[in-house]
């Protein structure tokens, strides 16, 4: 049975629509819906209430087939999978990523790539045009999907200072040198003196900086630089554990511990208290982060916050102005100390 249209299912509003509800030309429209280029404020006011009004959506595909784009941002995570459902942090970036980009109306896509095989198919699905730029996270040294996608011409910021990347490529990250050395400052304060370090991958930018600002406080503060008190993580509980295991068994008069990650400070602690270590009388502990680990930590952690909502909002801000056409950007972010129970 074929319905009427006054008694079937109301057609969607058109531009069309749009245009005779604002008093404004289709022309007028479309470059509102396209940027807003050489519009107006007034006519630009109008047409966005009459959108609201009349409940017009956007046709994604067919604008994409005018103006190639796809509208949409590859949120991309070269990591292994658990890393994502384990690791706070990743959430907390992922969903600040997501409102950032949805007060611009444009979709975030998730792309999870732990493996080689992934890596090569996720860089020819955003090669291929399916995504406009790519917000890149937690991509090692000699990961070659950076590399890659910058020069295919791929608009791209990553989360972090890249490390043996080609110049060129846009950026944003905390000050990890620097939230490093404020937890030391802070260690050695408290008249710490054999302070060991959690590092995270040394063939990551936090790993490789947290670690610099490590030696650069035992330096300035005139405490000799020990090896057996450095061990590597890789930003996991377990590694924390086995981290603090190490430590106690090379350094057992260790008095600190400066960990490169909330997460892996959850692992020392509790490495410390199997061993009969009292935190922080005996051994004070500080992580990196400020993340839902270092409240959901006992005692409650002493850490570096990063600002991951600035971060956030950055990574969109400067990824849709490379795609806007401007040229890639680098933006360092302030940290912050934050002191709990465990120092």
């Amino acid at each position: 049975m074929t319905m009427s249209h006054s008694g079937g299912r109301r057609k969607p509003p058109t531009i069309h629509d749009v245009a005779r509800e604002a008093g404004v030309s289709r022309g007028t429209v479309s470059r509102v819906l396209n940027g807003g280029h050489y519009v107006s404020p007034a006519a630009q006011e109008a047409v966005n209430a009459a959108i609201r009004r009349t409940g017009y959506v956007v046709n994604r595909h067919a604008r994409s087939l005018i103006t190639g784009r796809s509208d949409s941002i590859g949120f991309l995570l070269t990591e292994p999978q658990e890393r994502f459902f384990e690791d706070p942090n990743f959430n907390v970036l992922l969903r600040g990523c997501t409102q950032a980009l949805a007060a611009h109306d444009i979709p975030l896509l998730l792309m999870l790539a732990g493996t080689e095989g992934e890596r090569r198919r996720l860089t020819r699905y955003i090669t291929a045009g399916h995504v406009d730029g790519v917000l890149l996270v937690s991509s090692h040294s000699g990961d070659p999907v950076a590399e890659q996608l910058r020069e295919a011409g791929v608009p791209l910021v990553m989360c972090g200072k890249p490390i043996g990347v080609g110049s060129k490529v846009s950026y944003v990250a905390a000050d990890d040198r620097d939230g490093a050395r404020d937890m030391v400052r802070h260690l050695v304060s408290l008249g710490r003196r054999r302070i060991g370090v959690v590092t995270g991958p040394l063939d990551t930018p936090g790993g490789v900086e947290r670690l610099a600002g490590y030696r650069e406080v035992l330096a300035e503060t005139g405490i000799e630089f020990d090896e057996r008190l450095v061990v590597s993580g890789d930003y996991s509980r377990a590694s924390g554990e086995a981290g603090a295991e190490l430590l106690l068994e090379r350094a057992p008069d260790m008095d600190a511990v400066f960990v490169a990650s909330d997460l892996m400070a959850q692992g020392v602690l509790s490495t410390l208290h199997r061993a009969g270590r009292c935190v922080p009388e005996d051994v004070a502990v500080g992580g990196f982060d400020d993340s839902a680990a270092a409240l959901a930590s006992t005692p409650e952690l002493t850490t570096i916050r990063q600002p991951y909502d600035r971060i956030s909002s950055e990574m969109v801000r400067v990824l849709l102005a490379q795609i806007g056409g401007e040229d890639p950007a680098a933006v360092i972010l302030p940290t912050e100390l934050v002191k709990r129970q465990s120092t």
